[in-house]
């Protein structure tokens, strides 16, 4: 007989939030992670909670610009050349992925979760005692040319369609809002539907603390791998041995390492990322997350600084860091930003588990009873955690899902 109900294996947004909601339907769940909650992706992201409009992020279609991509002189992605030849499969799926009807019908598959995304947040947030993080006033886009203005038409196009809140804001209206940015461009949006949090990695701890108190088992073991039995699972870790009725797979970039030895073959990338914190300039700040298109990098004001992150960097999940994207952007984000002394020696670096058509797995695994899955999230791991856990929950319980889940079943992948 097995020893646990339920195990979710991963503590970030993803797994924290699927135990809870587990844990509401009455199951007995257990939460195994190598390190402890919150400390992973979860941590280091800007804090956008989104919650309107989406459109995946997308390969060119020009070949020049393709060309300056292959290149690596452009700061929102940069490519390990020895990770090309695992990465190529998935990269032409992605440009696949990349025409506006592929990009519409992954955005709306999307967009079902975002819908419930900041509500789902914020009644963790306040049975968790942690409003004090949450910032409700949006994020702020600008555009430091007309043109890239005009090449970001189809998400306002998509956001009018689907009627997701924003407003054009010359840079007069933007600084009226932001008034600590530099005049360095020409126009901004202002997205409503958007809520954010000053401290997304203490956020996910509040989260864990809240299962915890309501008698959830929290393990800090790495798993090695998964074994099905006739009574379920048994989970082998570093420290033995779980036996499990049933089992989640919510572990991020780190999914499949538990899913190719049970056969599941996954067009499946990591998109590696960082940030730095920065002492902002005199009593400069940001009241809200700002994002700089031209340059690939967003900002927000955290308890730890001013934040920036990066864009994507496609490499070997565990290869060594290397943040020249940030070291690109360091000179850009200081013509913007009220940004003095970086307060850190070393950039963060975090990897965001990312399938081509931006869609997350959500749901059953199809050739093994029990066995649940619950990542490749990608950019939106902090925004989708607890929606995911809820739809994740629905599923396993054998409730009505909040949503349909049949746009984030593992079988579109064959």
């Amino acid at each position: 007989m097995a020893d646990r109900d339920i195990v979710v294996i991963g503590a970030g947004v993803v797994g924290v939030s699927a135990a809870l909601h587990l844990q509401r339907r009455g199951r007995a769940v257990t939460l195994i992670d190598r390190r402890d909650p919150g400390e992973e992706t979860s941590y280091g992201n800007t804090g956008v909670i989104e919650g309107g409009t989406y459109v995946p992020i997308a390969m060119p279609r020009n070949p020049l610009a393709l060309l300056r991509y292959g290149l690596n002189d452009r700061p929102e992605m940069h490519f390990h050349w020895r990770a090309m030849p695992k990465l190529a499969p998935w990269l032409l799926q992605l440009y696949a992925n990349s025409t506006e009807a592929r990009l519409r019908s992954n955005g709306a598959a999307v967009m079902a979760l975002l819908a419930h995304a900041i509500p789902e947040h914020k009644a963790f947030i306040r049975e968790a005692g942690v409003d004090s993080l949450l910032r409700e006033n949006g994020w702020l886009q600008i555009y430091r040319t007309e043109a890239q203005f005009d090449a970001a038409a189809l998400e306002r196009q998509v956001a009018s369609e689907t009627g997701c809140g924003f407003t054009v804001l010359d840079v007069n209206e933007a600084r009226e809002l932001e008034p600590h940015l530099k005049p360095v461009f020409r126009k901004a949006e202002l997205w409503h539907d958007i809520a954010s949090l000053t401290d997304p990695g203490a956020t996910v701890k509040a989260y864990a603390r809240l299962f915890a108190t309501g008698g959830g088992e929290i393990l800090q073991h790495r798993v090695d791998r998964l074994v099905p039995d006739a009574d379920g699972w048994t989970v082998e870790t570093d420290n033995g041995a779980i036996a499990a009725g049933e089992v989640v797979v919510a572990l991020g970039p780190w999914s499949t390492d538990l899913l190719h030895p049970l056969g599941y073959r996954l067009p499946f990338a990591v998109k590696r990322g960082y940030h730095m914190h920065f002492s902002p300039a005199g009593d400069g700040g940001l009241n809200r997350p700002v994002v700089d298109l031209a340059y690939g990098y967003a900002a927000s004001s955290m308890a730890a600084g001013l934040r920036v992150t990066t864009g994507i960097e496609f490499a070997d999940r565990d290869a060594p860091p290397t943040p020249v994207q940030l070291a690109r952007v360091e000179p850009r984000a200081r013509e913007l930003l009220p940004i003095e002394a970086p307060l850190e020696h070393d950039p963060w670096m975090g990897r965001r588990p990312s399938f081509p058509d931006s869609v997350p797995v959500i749901g059953p695994a199809p050739r093994h009873p029990g066995l649940w899955l619950d990542f490749g999230h990608a950019h939106l791991g902090l925004t989708l955690g607890p929606i995911s856990g809820r739809l994740l929950a629905d599923m396993i319980c054998g409730q009505t899902p909040v949503v349909d889940p049949a746009p984030y079943s593992i079988q579109r992948f064959g």
